[in-house]
Parts: structure tokens; sequence; C-alpha cells
């Protein structure tokens, strides 16, 4: 339920966190989880139900990529529908702008500075790639930023199907990148 901080790489990318003060021992993975609301704990089902289907349809030969593709548009509806639900779900905490995230920690910003050694209970929801999720964080780093303040927070306590999703994302989000920086070519 560690991440480790030099394990994986972080993306630059905005999305919405939300920080609530958290003291005491790190939670067990059963605690972790029910922290989550109803629309998380839907979303994050859905998508561990997905990544077995899609990779037991991979499976198939060619004959069946319409099949898949047309269930991963299934897919990806449900998962809008459940991230507006989410949207829309009151929230535990103040929320910060985030700019950065990765498998190991995010980045946010914020008008007055975070303290370092501080454990957060973290709700992140980046939208772009449908992936909500509950953490237990702590302040590593801030600094001075445009915004005022840039907190780095590594996970402490994570459920290990929400680090693949944030690698999964943050590979993602590297790709979409990479794509927008190639040049057109003409034919």
């Amino acid at each position: 339920m560690l991440a480790d901080p030099d394990a994986y790489f972080s993306v630059n990318h905005d999305f919405s966190a939300y920080l609530s003060p958290f003291e005491g021992p790190l939670p067990t993975e059963l605690q972790l989880m029910s922290m989550r609301s109803v629309g998380l704990q839907l979303l994050s089902e859905v998508k561990v139900l997905e990544a077995s289907c899609l990779l037991q349809l991979r499976q198939l030969d060619n004959d069946a990529k319409a099949v898949v593709d047309y269930l991963k548009l299934q897919s990806r509806k449900v998962d809008m529908v459940l991230h507006y639900v989410l949207e829309n779900e009151s929230r535990d905490g103040s929320r910060y702008q985030g700019r950065r995230f990765g498998g190991s920690g995010f980045v946010v910003s914020s008008e007055a500075p975070l303290t370092p050694g501080e454990q957060v209970k973290a709700t992140l929801y980046i939208r772009d790639e449908l992936l909500a999720l509950v953490c237990i964080a702590e302040v590593t780093r801030v600094e001075p930023s445009d915004e005022g303040f840039a907190a780095e927070l590594e996970y402490r306590c994570i459920m290990e199907e929400d680090v693949e999703q944030l690698v999964k994302a943050s590979l993602s989000v590297q790709q979409k990148q990479l794509k927008a920086r190639k040049p057109l070519s003409h034919n």
C-alpha cells in the first residue's frame, strides 16, 4: 500500500485534488476502501471489471477488433456517467489545483503553503483519464510558484489497483502530449 517515491515517473497535467488533514496511524486496505464514496467505489469496480474483460478479449483473433472497440466505447460512456456523478458528490477537504501526477505522488498549487511532513487524506479526480481515487499522502516539499506555492506529496497509503490506474493514466497523458507536439506531416 506504500508507493516507492522513485519507482514511477510523473507527468504534468491539470486535475482536481481535495485534501483534508489526516492524523493517526495509516489505515489498513479495508479502512482505506471504506473512505471511498459510493461513486468512487462504483468507478473502481467498473475499472477492474473492464480491465479484466478487455484483457480476455485481446486474446481473441483480429476478427474481434470491432467488438473490442465497441466495448471500449460502451465502457467509456459508463465511465463518463460515473465521473459526472462523482463531480456532483459532496467532497471532504479543500480543493486544490493538481499540476502533476504519477504512480508515486502528485503536485498541487496552493495560495498558502502546506506544511512539510503533514499527512492528508487526498481525493484525486483526473477527469481526462476518467480516474478518481482516495489515498493518504504526505507533503514532502513546498516551494514558491507563480500560483503561490507548489506542494509535492507522496503516497503513504494507496490501493495497488489505484497505483496501476495512475501509471496507465500518466502513460496515456504522456502519449497524448507527445502526439500533440509531433508536427503534422503533409502527404
